[in-house]
């Protein structure tokens, strides 16, 4: 069986484990390595600043509580992304407000945006889908508008670019919005050893209150940085803050995140060489890459005509040891929020939830495996 993922792993993941254990004595967390991690993020991207949390889920709702969401705010985000987008908002209050997904690709459609503002709006989320950028122009300038908060959930968009269309500048994913989100799940690009998060804080006016919520609602962070000379309970907060030995693995991913992203970029180029000729027969659409965006090798996808077709695409593959696998379900319909929804129609949205399959792609992954995957789909359409 070919896995839709497998985790990769460097070679230095146990000794940076074994030096922060053994050598360091050092396991709870904003250590060395979470230190380095952290300045990792803050000098290749630019981020303002950075703090690792024990998932992307965490960095989200750490997101929410920086953004002082009361009761009645409403967030948009869209209705095709994982639980967490919304989730994290919800537990602070926010009536979540659905947007549909473009039809050139997963994103939330920016054109439609404005029309879901009301006067108690207070932020976007804008999903950057298969490490894949958002219209992020149009959507900061909406947000400017309006006066709202962008929180840009960057889960899949490690290493991937903006390219503003307007300014010819070029702008790492999670830098743009005011506050940012990454996972290091072990089905991302890089992994914190299968858990793992950042959240990202391109605006000042957050930077301090982010490292009482992270410390579970003490100043600590300013006690040990010399800031203060005690530190008790000033805010809200929860254990945000990972372990360092998740950082430690963490850290031995980034040391070969060039190499990494190279091979997933090489991996996906040439699935879309193999697909590009079946998709030119109309047998299903490939990623859509748009030129203001880049690519970062996170998720090959192929979205089918209806359901029916896809199920069967998904059958075949299971039946030749491929683990190909659908992704997520619109969460308007979900059985949480059905009836909270208010009654629109996103059709794009249910339209990926029904069609949309992945392929695996993983750093491992042989060319004698990826071969045997093209080799099957080809011959599903008799080529």
């Amino acid at each position: 069986m070919i896995n839709f993922n497998q985790a990769h792993l460097t070679g230095k993941e146990l000794e940076y484990i074994a030096q922060t254990a053994v050598e360091n004595h050092k396991l709870c967390g904003n250590g060395e390595f979470t230190k380095k991690c952290q300045h990792f993020f803050e000098t290749r991207y630019g981020f303002k600043k950075c703090l690792l949390t024990t998932s992307g889920t965490d960095a989200l709702e750490m997101c929410a509580m920086l953004c002082n969401i009361q009761p009645g705010d409403e967030v948009i985000i869209p209705s095709y992304t994982f639980v967490s987008t919304a989730l994290a908002f919800v537990r602070e209050g926010a009536k979540i407000v659905f947007a549909d997904s473009m039809q050139r690709n997963p994103n939330l459609d920016a054109e439609s945006l404005e029309s879901l503002i009301t006067p108690r709006t207070k932020v976007i989320v804008p999903v950057h889908y298969a490490g894949i950028a958002c219209d992020m122009d149009k959507i900061m300038a909406i947000a400017e508008k309006h006066n709202l908060l962008v929180v840009e959930d960057a889960a899949h968009s490690l290493d991937s670019y903006y390219q503003s269309p307007i300014t010819n500048h070029q702008s790492p994913l999670g830098s743009i919005g005011h506050l940012a989100a990454f996972s290091f799940h072990e089905t991302k690009n890089i992994t914190a050893g299968g858990e793992g998060g950042l959240l990202v804080i391109n605006d000042e006016q957050f930077i301090h209150r982010a490292e009482i919520l992270w410390e579970k609602g003490t100043n600590r962070a300013e006690f040990f940085r010399g800031a203060v000379n005690k530190y008790g309970w000033v805010d809200k907060g929860s254990s945000f803050l990972p372990a360092e030995i998740n950082a430690a693995f963490l850290w031995a991913q980034l040391e070969n995140v060039d190499d990494i992203q190279a091979k997933r970029i090489q991996i996906w180029n040439r699935y879309y060489e193999a697909m590009k000729p079946l998709a030119e027969k109309g047998y299903f659409t490939m990623p859509d890459v748009p030129e203001y965006a880049t690519n970062n090798g996170h998720m090959f996808y192929m979205v089918f005509e209806n359901l029916e077709k896809r199920t069967a695409f998904m059958n075949y593959l299971k039946e030749q040891g491929i683990g190909a696998v659908f992704h997520y379900l619109s969460l308007h319909k979900s059985e949480y929020f059905k009836d909270k929804h208010d009654g629109r129609e996103l059709p794009q949205s249910d339209r990926y939830t029904d069609c949309l399959v992945r392929l695996p792609l993983f750093y491992d992954l042989t060319d004698e495996d990826q071969t045997y995957i093209i080799d099957k789909i080809k011959a599903y359409y008799g080529v």
